[in-house]
C-alpha cells in the first residue's frame, strides 16, 4: 500500500484555466508567491465534521444560486466559483499516496457527489458508494480500510431526499432477484406508516449502527476515540445537509 502523505497546514490552490477565465486569479484571491510555491502534502482539517459542514455551506449557496439563473452559461459559471476554500494537491503527491479527513457511505445517486456537496478536493473524502447506502460487507470492509490503513477519524453515513432504493423498499413493485437482495435490509427496517424522508432517514441509522455491530475494528475504533460516526440527510432541492 501507498505511505500515507504527512499531514501539514491547509491551503487554498487556484483551479487553473477555469477560475483564470471567470476573472478569479491569484492576485484578487490573495495569494502570495511563498503560498503558491508551497507544496502540501495533505489537506487534513483539525474537525473534520466541522470542515464537511463548512464545506456543505459553500456548496448549498452556489447550489441555489444556479437554480436562480437564467441560462446554461450562467449556471456553469456560478458552479465553477466554487473550491476557492480548497487544497489542491500536486498530481505528482496524489500519485504517492492518499490522505482522507472523511469517510462517506452514500448512495449511487447520480445527483449525490459527496465532492460537490460538501465542496472537497481530490485526497480529502474516501467515498463509497451503493444504491441506498446500505451496511454491505464490501463497504464495511472498504471502511475497515479507510480506518485502519488511512486513519480516516469521522465515517459519515449520507441518505438523500428522493431516494429511488428506499422507494423501492418502500414499494410492492416486483424487483429483479438482486435489487431485492439490495434493498432488503432497507425494508426490513423500515416502519410502514412514514413518509419517504423518514424512511430515507430511518434507513442512514440503520446503516450506522451496523456498521459497529459487523466490524470489530471499527466498534473497537469508536471506543477508543479514534473514529466518529455520524448519520446525515441531503436535500437535492436546497443542497443542504444537516445531521440526523
Amino acid at each position: 500500500m501507498p505511505e500515507r502523505p504527512v499531514t501539514i497546514r491547509r491551503r487554498s490552490f487556484l483551479l487553473g484555466t477555469g477560475l483564470t477565465a471567470l476573472g478569479l486569479t491569484g492576485d484578487n484571491l490573495g495569494a502570495s508567491p511563498a503560498e503558491a510555491q508551497e507544496t502540501p502534502r495533505s489537506c487534513r482539517p483539525e474537525d473534520p465534521l466541522q470542515a464537511l459542514k463548512q464545506g456543505n455551506e459553500r456548496f448549498a449557496a452556489v447550489w441555489q444560486s444556479k437554480n436562480r439563473a437564467s441560462t446554461a452559461d450562467e449556471r456553469a459559471k456560478v458552479m465553477a466559483s466554487m473550491w476557492l476554500h480548497n487544497c489542491f494537491l500536486p498530481s505528482s503527491v496524489l500519485d504517492e499516496g492518499q490522505a482522507p479527513w472523511a469517510t462517506i457511505l452514500t448512495c449511487a445517486d447520480s445527483r449525490v457527489s459527496p465532492e460537490w456537496v460538501f465542496d472537497a478536493a481530490p485526497s480529502d473524502l474516501f467515498v463509497i458508494r451503493s444504491a441506498g447506502n446500505t451496511a454491505f460487507d464490501e463497504a464495511i470492509a472498504s471502511m475497515e480500510y479507510s480506518v485502519d490503513v488511512l486513519e480516516t477519524p469521522l465515517i459519515m453515513v449520507m441518505g438523500h431526499s428522493s431516494c429511488g432504493a428506499v422507494g423501492a423498499a418502500r414499494s410492492n413493485r416486483p424487483l429483479s432477484p438482486l435489487l431485492e437482495r439490495l434493498v432488503d435490509p432497507i425494508r426490513r427496517c423500515l416502519n410502514p406508516e412514514e413518509d419517504l424522508e423518514a424512511s430515507v432517514k430511518r434507513n442512514a441509522l440503520n446503516t450506522a449502527q451496523q456498521l459497529t455491530r459487523k466490524s470489530e475494528l471499527l466498534r473497537k475504533a469508536v471506543s477508543e476515540n479514534k473514529l466518529r460516526i455520524v448519520v446525515s440527510y441531503f436535500n437535492i432541492g436546497d443542497g443542504i445537509v444537516n445531521l440526523v
